[in-house]
This record gives structure tokens, C-alpha cells and sequence, in this order.
């Protein structure tokens, strides 16, 4: 649902409300899933060797929700890119930030 989503505002986790990624940290990554070069604050990194793969797993703070995989493939400043599974998102535009509890991100689009 977001891969292809252009529109300003935060993207939180769906179960717990935490707030994940901006839109301004966004990149079309060629993968068909949203990806972001950074995060905000309510995420964790554990490896995951599932799939006979080494990866590591990017989970939601609070709600410890699985949201995707994080790679060393990304583009500056970070290099790093959060391949991230919209059905773990909910989004919220800039004009609601505050309005739902988020006005402390506003900043990052002024």
C-alpha cells in the first residue's frame, strides 16, 4: 500500500501507535516495499537467520511487531535501508500530526 505513497507525514506502527519513519526519510528502492534511510525512534534490530539467510530484523519497540528487514544498502546520508512491510504501517499526514498526538514531528517538514 505505500511503496508508492508520496504524501508528507509519519508513518507509526499500526498495533501500537509508536511512530517508525518519516516521509522525508523515504526512497524508492526499486523493491516494491516502502523503504527509508532512517527511522525515528520505536525500533529494534535482531538478526534473523531464517530462510537460510543472515538478515537483520527491524521490530517495533513496544508492540515488538515484525515490520521488515533492515539492509547496508541504502543511499547517503545513512547508506542503510529499512525495507519495511506496509501492512505494518498506518499513516498520518502532516495536517493530523498534532491533532493525533504527534506534533513533535511537525519540525521535520517545516
Amino acid at each position: 500500500e505505500y511503496w508508492d505513497h508520496h504524501e508528507e507525514g509519519i508513518y507509526v506502527d499500526i498495533v501500537s501507535g509508536e511512530a517508525l519513519f518519516a516521509s522525508v526519510h523515504k526512497f524508492d528502492s526499486g523493491t516494491g516495499w516502502p523503504s527509508f534511510y532512517q527511522c525515528l525512534e520505536g525500533t529494534e534490530q535482531k538478526e534473523d537467520t531464517s530462510h537460510g539467510m543472515r538478515r537483520i530484523e527491524v521490530r517495533s519497540r513496544i508492540a515488538d511487531s515484525h515490520l521488515g528487514h533492515l539492509f547496508p544498502d541504502g543511499p547517503k546520508p545513512s547508506g542503510l535501508r529499512y525495507c519495511i512491510n506496509s501492512a505494518a504501517l498506518r499513516f498520518i499526514p502532516v495536517a493530523e500530526l498534532e491533532a493525533q498526538g504527534y506534533g513533535q514531528y511537525l519540525k521535520l517538514f517545516a
